[in-house]
């Protein structure tokens, strides 16, 4: 009787399998294409997905310089053709006098106002850049108490102005994003955004960091959530140049305010070296500071010899930070 070892032998002899490296990795593949075709839920009732195009292109690395002004050169005819959709002043000067010529009585005070198919007949003769608005939908969300089942002509026309002025504001926006993916970038000088203000004034900084603090995620801030903030208001108000004072030194934005963050910045600068020592950062305000909030800023900002300059703004902001929080949990604890 043959030893175990040798009917072992003969048993894996047997099995052995003779093939060539290439063809196991090619019975390899195919049989990991079949199954994950199955199980992904291919095959011929899926044949349509290989007539779906590309949809996905990369971002050119920082070296391949051509792909990357290819994409900048397309973004720019991109943003231009949706500036050229968008109703300019003419244009809105006449819809307005389309919306006033069909103006439907009675007038509900001072209001003039409109049906629906007065609506409708306004919107066949505005032009194609309108058809958006003349919706359905648009009608119903401006629909309120009427008896007569109309909409206000001003505030149509407001929500038409409101609409445009967002899609401004935003393709304006979409130039600094060099990425083309909605986002703005921290080193974004946001005081050139709409004021055209020097970068280097304490008023564009002071915009910088309000920006930043509010809507700064992992150092980009997106698109979006600018033009749905509550201060971009604020910061696109300082174009009127007949804006009162007592709206500029409301206006966080402002000269006024950034000369106020100055002025207690020199105030607190005792020995008048153009920076602050942690001694002298501990008097801010009414003296509030801890010493481990101190010594926290001071880890995290720029120091020369132990003192600090810009980590002023970084303080300043945070209080103003705070000062928000607390009005909101007032108002939140009163409600």
């Amino acid at each position: 009787m043959p030893h175990w070892t040798e009917v072992l032998k003969r048993r894996v002899e047997k099995t052995r399998d003779e093939r060539s490296e290439e063809e196991k990795k090619a019975e390899e593949t195919e049989l990991f294409t079949k199954y994950y075709t199955e199980w992904k839920g291919g095959g011929d009732k899926d044949a349509s997905y290989k007539n779906i195009p590309r949809f996905y292109y990369r971002l050119p690395a920082e070296d391949e310089i051509l792909l990357q002004k290819l994409r900048e050169e397309s973004r720019a005819v991109f943003l231009q053709r949706k500036s050229r959709e968008l109703l300019d002043n003419e244009e809105l000067q006449n819809l307005w006098f389309l919306l006033d010529k069909h103006q439907v009585p009675p007038v509900t005070g001072e209001e003039a106002m409109i049906s629906y198919e007065a609506f409708l007949q306004v919107g066949e003769k505005a032009g194609p850049k309108c058809k958006y608005f003349f919706t359905a939908r648009v009608y119903a969300k401006l629909l309120h108490n009427d008896p007569y089942g109309r909409i206000s002509i001003m505030q149509f026309f407001n929500y038409v102005m409101r609409k445009v002025w967002l899609h401004q504001t935003r393709i304006g926006l979409s130039l600094y994003d060099v990425a083309g993916q909605g986002y703005l970038r921290e080193s974004v000088r946001f005081g050139e955004l709409h004021l055209g203000i020097n970068s280097n004034t304490a008023t564009a900084r002071w915009t910088g960091k309000i920006f930043l603090l509010f809507l700064c995620l992992h150092r980009k801030i997106k698109i979006q959530d600018i033009l749905a903030c509550s201060f971009l208001d604020d910061l696109l108000e300082l174009r009127d140049e007949e804006l009162s004072k007592e709206s500029q030194e409301s206006n966080w934005f402002s000269a006024p305010s950034a000369l106020r963050v100055y002025g207690q910045y020199l105030n607190l600068d005792k020995d008048h070296n153009g920076m602050l020592s942690k001694e002298e950062l501990s008097r801010y305000g009414t003296a509030t500071l801890t010493s481990v909030f101190i010594d926290r800023v001071f880890q995290e900002c720029l120091t020369y010899d132990g003192e600090m300059n810009q980590g002023y703004l970084n303080v300043f902001s945070f209080n103003y930070f705070f000062r928000v929080c607390a009005i909101y949990k007032y108002f939140y604890v009163k409600l």
